[in-house]
């Protein structure tokens, strides 16, 4: 999988890939050049007393050596810039994958895991691909390149060569073939750790409230420590790396000098051929040390990526039409025609049969005990889940068949746990309509009841806003979820009890102003409480995903028993009648 990432994202590259195999070939043979002029300089210059030769070569040396720094700057430039660009696109797709997944999808997954493979996941593939441009390219060129140059300076001494680079290309395999799983695992715990972390961030209050902050940290402490754990395991198979690679490096060269120095003191090699062949073989196994490092860093990034694979290969359950259908009759009708859903692997769906019709102008409350499947229900319309069974229509026509843009477009949604983004007030409020005016966005709060709070505040419509609304409180948080939904103006109106943090009052008052601002539209309403539903023009009562009863009020105190009984648990007999 890895491989096809990087196949696949480096593409846009190549002008930039390119650049870099020629700059590090420019660096490398200037690299393997400097030894062979310094022993020109020790045996022709220096043993010679030749001080006219000694400033020629010397300079001769600087001028190589600014070529090869020149050259190898920028081929890391070139080479960053390609890595950062690869990552900067497999991030886009990443997240481009993620916005198309319905629910089944990113619980799969989960959130935290899907911002490890965002993040984490991404970052060592790019540090592999930084890695690798300067050091994938360099290694190869360096090691055959200098085998040659070594061989051309003495002959007699390659026979260390056939040695020391076997022994330290088997050595770095070994520790390399070990660390693989070490890697896979490591980045497992990363998930486990931002789960954890994630609930107790998001939780804390609770866990304050209920006095468990003990329990969570011993909690976190048991992640951390099987990440700890993990990261030492591969952490000392990584320790021996280094120490492997100086103690072959350093026999090898007290070989060459041992055996070069006899062959010195015959008379059969120079001073200055003996330095060269010593750096060369210096540089070999650098070489081999380098491709070492970036065998060690390519295990982990292959996890990576196959991590990264599984996001992009997933198709979505919820997939556009191949040939989208216009809508056959008023936008704002829903019917739901024996729709059923049932989750993967699940023994029973969660709904079974369900048909109703919401017809334009009314409102549709559904009630149920929990777990009947009524957020479910409303999902369905949006599509952010799709039917199992049967069908789902808006406007007449299978949402299935309609384009995802054309139909959310239409769709207000105000979900069960109100949600605002960083930013302000009034950004938060044209989040479904970019431009609306501020008497519009003003018109929305009176009827949301959230003006008054508003304009206490010191900035009004420009008050900042945390992340996830904690800024405001749980009530307020809704009616400005409210609000953005009536700023919108939508054919169809989604309320996922959306009223609960409200007191009888505002509750109250939001609905007499919301009547007629939504006339226009068909309203469905999941709410507990009955106050807020039972004007409603139709009632549907879900029971274990089924649909027990539909009417209104007073038809379903009188036929509906379920129905009754969820009223008679809120309210006296006097005021259920």
């Amino acid at each position: 999988m890895l491989i096809t990432l990087l196949r696949t994202y480096l593409a846009p590259y190549r002008a930039q890939l390119a650049g870099v195999l020629v700059l590090q070939l420019i660096s490398v043979i200037a690299m393997l050049y400097l030894p062979s002029l310094n022993a020109d300089l020790i045996d022709n210059g220096i043993t010679q007393g030749d001080i006219g030769y000694i400033w020629t070569t010397g300079l001769w040396m600087l001028g190589v050596s600014l070529i090869q720094i020149v050259a190898s700057s920028a081929s890391v430039y070139l080479g960053a810039q390609a890595a950062m660009g690869a990552g900067r696109d497999m991030r886009g797709a990443v997240l481009h994958r993620v916005e198309t997944f319905s629910a089944r999808e990113v619980g799969i997954f989960g959130a935290p895991s899907l911002i490890t493979r965002s993040t984490n996941d991404i970052s060592q593939v790019q540090l592999l691909i930084v890695m690798s441009v300067t050091i994938l390219v360099m290694a190869p060129i360096m090691c055959v390149g200098g085998i040659i140059m070594a061989l051309r300076e003495d002959l007699s001494l390659s026979w260390l060569l056939l040695i020391a680079v076997p022994a330290l290309a088997v050595a770095m395999g070994t520790i390399v073939a070990k660390m693989v799983p070490g890697f896979r695992q490591m980045q497992s715990r990363i998930d486990d750790v931002n789960r954890v972390l994630r609930e107790q961030i998001t939780g804390i209050r609770v866990v304050r409230a209920f006095v468990r902050e003990r329990q969570e940290i011993w909690r976190f402490g048991l992640a951390n420590r099987a990440l700890t754990d993990a990261s030492l395991r591969v952490g000392r198979l990584m320790a021996l790396m280094f120490p492997t690679v100086m103690l072959i490096s350093n026999l090898t060269a007290v070989g060459v000098i041992w055996f070069g120095g006899h062959h010195v003191n015959n008379g059969t090699m120079q001073i200055g051929s003996l330095t060269a062949m010593l750096s060369y073989i210096m540089q070999i196994l650098m070489a081999v040390m380098m491709a070492s490092f970036l065998a060690m860093m390519a295990p982990r990034a292959a996890v990576s990526g196959d991590r990264i694979g599984a996001v992009l290969e997933t198709e979505s359950s919820v997939v556009e039409p191949a040939h989208p259908q216009p809508f056959k009759a008023n936008p704002a009708l829903v019917q739901f025609d024996n729709a059923e859903f049932k989750f993967p692997g699940a023994e029973k769906p969660v709904l079974c049969h369900v048909s109703f019709t919401v017809t334009p102008g009314t409102t549709t409350a559904i009630v149920g005990s929990t777990g009947a499947g009524k957020t479910t229900l409303i999902n369905l319309v949006p599509r952010l889940i799709d039917a199992t069974a049967g069908a789902v229509l808006v406007g007449g026509t299978d949402v299935r068949e309609l384009d995802l843009e054309v139909l959310r477009n239409g769709i207000g949604l105000v979900p069960q746990r109100g949600y605002l983004f960083s930013g302000t007030i009034a950004t938060n409020l044209r989040y479904g309509n970019p431009d609306a005016t501020d008497e519009q966005l003003w018109a929305a709060l009176e009827v949301a009841q959230a003006a008054d709070f508003v304009r206490e505040m010191p900035q009004g419509l420009d008050t900042p806003v945390a992340q996830g609304g904690t800024t405001v409180s749980g009530g307020q948080r809704q009616r400005l979820c409210i609000a953005r939904a009536l700023v919108r103006n939508p054919n169809i109106y989604l309320f996922d009890d959306s009223f609960s943090a409200l007191d009888v009052a505002t509750d109250a008052r939001l609905r007499a102003a919301l009547k007629p601002a939504v006339a226009h539209a068909s309203v469905i309403i999941v709410a507990q409480r009955i106050a807020t539903i039972r004007d409603a023009e139709q009632i549907v009562v879900l029971e274990d995903g089924k649909v027990a009863g539909i009417g209104t009020h007073d038809e379903l105190m009188r036929t509906c028993s379920e129905y009754r009984e969820i009223v008679e648990s809120q309210l006296s007999v006097e005021e259920a009648r």
